[in-house]
């Protein structure tokens, strides 16, 4: 059964299609269990973060379009808008893929360690769903391994880079007495952390934190002798912003265009930066417009990152290397699971044709046909029922000049011949010892008498 990586990223698409398909971290769970039965699907996970949507699929066909049909109809969105941004990952690519992802390969900033953590927890949330088997299983704990390994074999973590540090960096450029200024951070959780931590190394003056649960605000905040106060209070509260870093997992706005412009006219115009790290954004866009608000969103730390990126390069190269090794080793436990299947399958077959011939046979002895002619009949048949499907796979496989299924195809081929020349054995030492035990016989018989 092929297995697919199917999605979109920071470098195929932009945030206006990214947030369209990005899944609501609580929904997840319903949404895989939809998968699998819209789609067929044997197994299912879904990967949403700011940058990607990626679901790994392993499918009873070769035809990814019912996963890209199922994702746009769950989504509601139009698939002419996304086709051109989606890619198509299969058998060894989606594998390669899923390692390079989980190491940081993949990512907006090379190397950041923050998309582990994000793998791991779509892996979870597929496994409490009931919708991972043993193909992906092995898969997603292989790539945590990989991952493991790049960060221990590498220098790619030294030196973090991640998109909370490219966003302070931009933000003091903008700033100079960065001590002076004070910063509103919108939301609790990893990146925000990640935020307030590199605001606090770069000389912030003052720290608030924004949040629902207003508790775990408190321990942020206090973590950086900072203030929290509740989402309902953020519009009051924004004009002491200096700096305004939001992201949180709301699939709406937090911040509407009035409630920014109410605050730069509370600030009697003074600058406003807005970054908005979300996907779906949480700042609505049109609040660029305004002339003392500059708003960014992560597409636009692109620049800021590819100078950090270029310190990293020797490592990735070495990550890559990391990677191909693992992709050969994770390939190898394929080849050799599939390959007992195969041969629990083909056994099963062997056995199942050799019980409905020998029935065929014995009524065809039992009404007195020729007993010569009935083990042709039977050699003969037991052979044709045994390279069938084999046989007719060949053919498909050459028929299109697939050398994978061609290669398949014989291997069964060699399998099914070994089952038989077993099976021939085990009836020649039958035989034999039948054979025997009537000489024996005939021996005692003749000393007998």
């Amino acid at each position: 059964m092929p297995l697919f990586a199917i999605g979109l990223n920071h470098d195929s698409a932009p945030v206006a299609v990214r947030e369209s398909l990005a899944f609501n971290a609580g929904a997840i769970g319903e949404a895989l269990q939809d998968a699998k039965a819209e789609t067929g699907a044997h197994e299912v996970a879904i990967l949403s973060t700011c940058n990607r949507t990626e679901i790994y699929v392993r499918l009873p066909h070769t035809d990814p379009e019912a996963v890209i049909g199922w994702m746009t109809r769950y989504q509601r969105v139009d698939l002419r808008k996304v086709r051109p941004h989606l890619y198509v990952r299969r058998s060894t690519d989606a594998m390669r893929h899923l390692m390079r992802v989980s190491a940081g390969l993949d990512s907006l900033v090379l190397g950041e360690p923050q998309i582990l953590g994000q793998v791991k927890d779509a892996y979870h949330k597929a496994a409490e769903a009931g919708s991972l088997g043993a193909v992906l299983e092995r898969l997603f704990q292989h790539a945590f391994s990989v991952a493991k390994q790049v960060r221990t074999d590498t220098d790619i973590g030294s030196n973090p880079i991640s998109v909370a540090f490219a966003a302070v960096t931009m933000a003091k450029q903008i700033f100079d007495d960065f001590h002076k200024r004070t910063a509103v951070l919108i939301g609790a959780g990893e990146t925000i952390e990640l935020v307030a931590r590199h605001l606090g190394q770069q000389g912030i003056g003052r720290v608030l934190v924004a949040n629902r649960n207003v508790e775990r605000a408190k321990r942020l905040a206090e973590a950086h002798d900072g203030e929290a106060f509740s989402l309902n209070d953020l519009s009051r509260r924004l004009p002491e912003a200096d700096i305004v870093v939001s992201s949180t997992g709301s699939s709406l706005p937090i911040l509407g265009k009035g409630s920014v412009e109410r605050a730069v006219r509370a600030r009697r115009h003074r600058p406003m930066f807005m970054l908005d790290l979300a996907v779906p954004r949480d700042i609505e866009p049109e609040a660029a417009e305004m002339d003392d608000v500059y708003l960014y969103t992560v597409d636009d730390l692109r620049d800021v990152v590819a100078e950090n990126m270029r310190s990293r390069q020797d490592a990735a190269a070495q990550a890559e290397a990391i990677v191909e090794r693992q992709v050969g080793q994770y390939l190898e436990w394929r080849r050799a699971r599939d390959a007992g299947e195969a041969i629990r399958t083909f056994r099963e077959r062997a056995h199942s044709y050799a019980r409905a011939t020998r029935a065929q046979a014995a009524r065809r002895l039992q009404r007195g046909d020729d007993p010569h002619e009935v083990l042709e009949w039977m050699t003969h048949t037991l052979t044709r029922r045994l390279i069938h499907a084999p046989t007719v796979g060949l053919r498909a496989a050459a028929a299109t000049g697939d050398r994978t299924r061609i290669q398949h195809a014989l291997e069964t081929l060699a399998i099914e011949q070994h089952l038989v020349e077993r099976s021939s054995e085990g009836d020649d030492t039958r035989q034999a010892g039948a054979d025997g035990g009537s000489a024996r016989g005939d021996r005692r018989a003749a000393s007998g008498s």
